[in-house]
C-alpha cells in the first residue's frame, strides 16, 4: 500500500483557491501538458503523503457545473467520466471558497454521486473570523456524507490534513445517492436508464446521455440507451429540474450548519471595488499601473541583461581561445552561443513582465479590469471576458487564444481569437527591447519617466488599440448572428501568494526558454551553415580581395574583414536575402535584416539571434562584441549612416508590431476554429497592415 501512487484530481469553482492548494501540495514537483486530443494545459505534480504514499495530483480546470457550458469546463466531465480511463481519480478533493459556499456545494453534490471517494476542502478559513462566517463542521460532515476540512491554501494551513484523508482514500462512507433526485424528477424515466448498464451508476449514465459520451458504452448498452434520447426540450428541463432539487437540499444543509452575520463582518472589499471600478478613477489607476510595469521593465532589466549580454559574449570568446579553429569551433561560437545568448539576455524583462501580471492576477485585481473594460469591449463586437484572452496574450498568444474558450458566444470569440495576436507578447518583447535600445536615447522625461520605457508602453497601446479596431471592423463585417451574456465573479482581494507568484514566473519563463531555444538553436544551426557555404563563387572569395586589395594600404585585420563581409553576401543565406531585398528596400531594410524577417516567421523573438549569428559570423571585430554593440556598428553601405537610425527602427517595431510572424500561433487558430480560412485571413491581412505601416513611417522620417 505505501508504494501505491494515488491519483487525486483537484476540482472546483474558479478563484476558490485550487491551484494554489494544488501549488502547495506539489511545490516544484509539476508539470504542464495537454490533455489527449485538446489543446487545454494539463498540470500535474507529485505529492507525499502519511505513511510514505505518493500522490499524483491533477488540477482539473474550474468549472461552476459538471454540466459544462465551455471546452474548458468538459475536460472536468470527461475526466470523471473515464474517457480517458488512465486519468480517472482515486479520491477527488472539491476546493470550496468559504464566502461562497452554497454555490461551490452544486458542484459538490454532483461530484458525490458519481460515486468516487470525495474530500470537501473549504478554502480561505483565516478569512472566517474577518467575514463573520461561522461553520458547524461536525454537522456539515454528517449532512454531506463525507470528510469537511478547513484550510488556508495561501497561509499552508490545513494542508497537512487534506494530505491525511487523500492517503485514507476516502474512507468515510459515499451516502449520497442521486435516486433521491432523480425520482422527484422522474421516477419511472431513471429507474428504466439505472438498468441500461450495471458498469455505470445512475448518474453517470445521465451525464453520458446528456453529453452524448455513447463512446463510453458497448454496442448493446447504446441500442439500450437510444430510447431515453428523447428531445433535447425534455432533456434540459430534466437538467433545469435536477439544479433546483440540488439547490433545495444545499439550502437546508447551510441553513443548519452555516452562518454569515454581517454585523460582525469588517469588509474593506466594497470600499476598494469602488475606487478600482470607478468610471473615471479605474481607468487611470490601471493606466498607472500599466506605466509601472513597463518603466520597470526596463529600469529593473537593464543591470542583469547587460551583465548576460557581456557574459555571452565572453563565452564565446573564451571557446574561440581554447579549441581548434574549424568548422565545430565556428558552428559554436559563431552560431549556436551567439544565438542562444539572444534569448536568455531577454529572460530578466519577461520575468519581471510575469511577475507584473501574476501578482495582479493572485490580488483579484485582474477580475476588476475585466470588469471594467466590458462595456468598452462590446463597443467592438467583444466583451469584459475578451479582455482576459488580450491581457493573456502579453505573455503568449497560444495559450490566449486558448482562453477564448469561456466565451459562449462564438462570434465573441471569433474575433477575439482573430484580433489577439495584435497584442504585444513575450516574443516581440526581445525585438522591442533590443531596437528601443539602438534608436530612442536612454534619458528621463518629466524628471522621473524613462523615455525608453515610454516607447515600451507606447507599443503595447498600439498593439491593443490594433486589436480592438479590428475587432470592430470584424464586428460590422461578420454576418453571424449570437446572444452573449457577462457573467464574471469578484474574487476577494488578498496579498499575493509569494509561492504561487515564484511557480507562475518560473514555469512561464522556463516555458519561454525552453521553447524558443528549441527553435533557436536549431535555426543558429542552420543560418550558420548557410552564411559559412555557399556555391563556387563562395570558395574563391578570399583570393579575389586580397587580390583586389594587393596595393591598397589596408591592415591585414580590415582586409578579413572584407573577406567576411563578402562571403556573408556571396554565401546561401546571402543569396536568399539578397532575392528578397527589392521588396524590403522601401522599409529601410537590407538583405540581413531580410533574413531575420524570414526566420521570424518561425517565432518573432528569432529575429535577434538570427541577427546576432549573421553579425558573428560576419564580423571579426574584437572591438564589438555583444549583440547589442553588433547591430549598433552595422552601416548602410550606400548612405554611410547607422544601418538601424530612427527612421529603420521605427520601421521595425511597426513591422513587428502588426506582422503575424508566429507559426505555432497560426496551427492553434486552425485548430480552435477548425478551419485553414480563418488563420490564413489573419497570416494575409496582418501582414498587409505590416507592410504598408513600416513602408509609410520609413519614408517619411527617412
Amino acid at each position: 500500500m505505501g508504494d501505491r501512487k494515488i491519483k487525486v484530481a483537484l476540482v472546483g469553482n474558479p478563484n476558490t483557491g485550487k491551484t494554489s492548494l494544488f501549488n502547495q501540495l506539489t511545490g516544484l514537483s509539476q508539470k504542464v501538458g495537454n490533455y489527449p486530443g485538446v489543446t487545454v494545459d494539463k498540470k500535474q505534480g507529485s505529492c507525499k503523503l502519511p505513511n510514505k504514499q505518493t500522490a499524483i495530483i491533477t488540477d482539473l480546470p474550474g468549472t461552476y457545473s459538471i454540466h459544462p457550458t465551455s471546452e474548458d469546463e468538459s475536460i472536468v466531465l470527461r475526466t470523471l467520466l473515464q474517457v480517458e480511463k488512465e486519468a480517472l481519480p482515486d479520491v477527488i478533493v472539491v476546493v470550496a471558497d468559504v464566502e461562497n459556499l452554497k454555490r461551490n456545494l452544486l458542484l459538490f453534490s454532483q461530484i458525490q454521486d458519481l460515486k468516487i471517494p470525495t474530500v470537501l476542502a473549504i478554502n480561505m478559513a483565516d478569512q472566517m473570523k474577518r467575514k463573520g462566517i461561522s461553520i458547524d463542521i461536525q454537522k456539515l460532515e454528517k449532512e454531506l456524507g463525507t470528510k469537511v476540512v478547513l484550510i488556508s491554501a495561501r497561509s499552508n494551513i490545513g494542508i497537512n490534513y487534506v494530505k491525511e484523508e487523500i492517503s485514507k482514500l476516502g474512507a468515510t462512507s459515499i451516502t449520497s445517492d442521486f435516486s433521491e433526485i432523480a425520482n422527484r424528477i422522474n421516477s419511472d424515466y431513471f429507474h428504466d436508464l439505472a438498468k441500461v448498464s450495471d458498469r455505470f451508476t445512475m448518474y453517470q449514465l445521465w451525464l453520458i446521455l446528456v453529453r452524448n459520451y455513447s463512446s463510453l458504452l458497448s454496442d448493446t448498452e447504446k441500442e439500450l440507451l437510444e430510447p431515453f434520447k428523447e428531445d433535447q426540450s425534455s432533456l434540459k428541463k430534466y437538467q433545469h429540474k435536477e439544479t433546483i432539487y440540488r439547490y433545495q437540499k444545499i439550502n437546508k444543509i447551510i441553513g443548519s450548519a452555516y452562518e454569515i452575520d454581517k454585523n460582525k463582518a469588517n469588509d474593506l472589499r466594497s470600499r476598494l471595488d469602488k475606487v478600482f471600478t470607478h468610471k473615471i478613477f479605474g481607468y487611470v489607476i490601471f493606466f498607472g499601473l500599466l506605466l509601472l510595469i513597463f518603466q520597470s521593465v526596463f529600469e529593473w532589466a537593464s543591470a542583469p541583461m547587460d551583465f548576460i549580454d557581456g557574459l555571452f559574449a565572453d563565452i564565446s570568446e573564451y571557446f574561440k581561445g581554447i579549441m581548434p579553429e574549424g568548422k565545430f569551433t565556428d558552428l559554436l561560437t559563431d552560431g549556436v552561443i551567439p544565438g542562444i545568448g539572444g534569448v536568455v539576455i531577454f529572460v530578466p524583462q519577461i520575468a519581471i513582465l510575469f511577475l507584473f501580471i501574476a501578482v495582479l492576477e493572485e490580488s483579484g485585481y485582474m477580475s476588476r479590469v475585466v470588469f471594467l473594460m466590458d462595456k468598452i469591449m462590446r463597443r467592438f463586437g467583444m466583451g469584459g471576458k475578451s479582455v482576459i484572452p488580450l491581457i493573456s496574450g502579453t505573455a503568449c498568444a497560444i495559450p490566449a487564444v486558448m482562453a477564448t474558450r469561456t466565451i459562449s458566444s462564438w462570434k465573441e470569440r471569433l474575433i477575439t481569437i482573430l484580433v489577439t495576436p495584435f497584442t504585444t507578447c513575450a516574443a516581440r518583447l526581445p525585438v522591442y527591447a533590443i531596437l528601443i535600445a539602438l534608436i530612442i536615447p536612454d534619458k528621463e522625461v518629466l524628471g522621473f519617466l524613462n523615455l525608453q520605457g515610454l516607447t515600451l508602453l507606447a507599443l503595447y497601446a498600439l498593439g491593443f488599440i490594433a486589436a480592438v479596431v479590428s475587432a470592430y471592423v470584424l464586428h460590422k463585417r461578420m454576418k453571424i448572428k449570437s446572444n452573449s451574456f457577462f457573467v464574471i465573479e469578484m474574487p476577494d482581494y488578498r496579498f499575493p501568494s509569494l509561492k504561487n507568484i515564484f511557480l507562475e514566473v518560473l514555469e512561464k519563463t522556463k516555458a519561454f526558454v525552453i521553447d524558443a531555444g528549441k527553435i533557436i538553436l536549431a535555426i543558429s544551426v542552420i543560418l550558420w551553415f548557410l552564411a559559412s557555404h555557399g556555391g563556387e563563387s563562395y570558395q574563391n572569395v578570399a583570393e579575389e580581395v586580397r587580390k583586389e586589395m594587393k596595393d591598397t594600404v589596408f591592415s591585414e585585420d580590415e582586409i578579413e574583414q572584407k573577406i567576411a563581409s563578402v562571403q556573408l553576401e556571396k554565401s546561401y543565406i546571402g543569396i536568399l536575402g539578397k532575392a528578397i531585398e527589392p521588396s524590403i528596400e522601401p522599409l529601410g531594410y537590407d538583405w540581413k535584416i531580410g533574413i531575420g524577417l524570414i526566420t521570424s516567421f518561425a517565432a518573432r523573438e528569432v529575429f535577434v539571434g538570427t541577427l546576432a549569428t549573421i553579425y558573428s559570423v560576419e564580423s571579426d571585430d574584437e572591438d564589438t562584441t555583444t549583440i547589442k554593440e553588433k547591430m549598433a556598428s552595422e552601416v548602410n553601405m550606400e548612405t554611410g549612416e547607422k544601418r538601424f537610425n530612427l527612421a529603420s527602427g521605427i520601421s521595425l517595431l511597426l513591422f513587428y508590431a502588426f506582422a503575424m510572424q508566429c507559426m505555432g500561433t497560426l496551427a492553434i487558430v486552425k485548430r480552435e476554429t477548425k478551419s485553414w480560412k480563418w488563420p490564413l485571413v489573419q497570416l494575409i491581412g496582418m501582414t498587409i497592415l505590416a507592410y504598408v505601416s513600416a513602408l509609410v513611417s520609413y519614408q517619411i522620417l527617412s
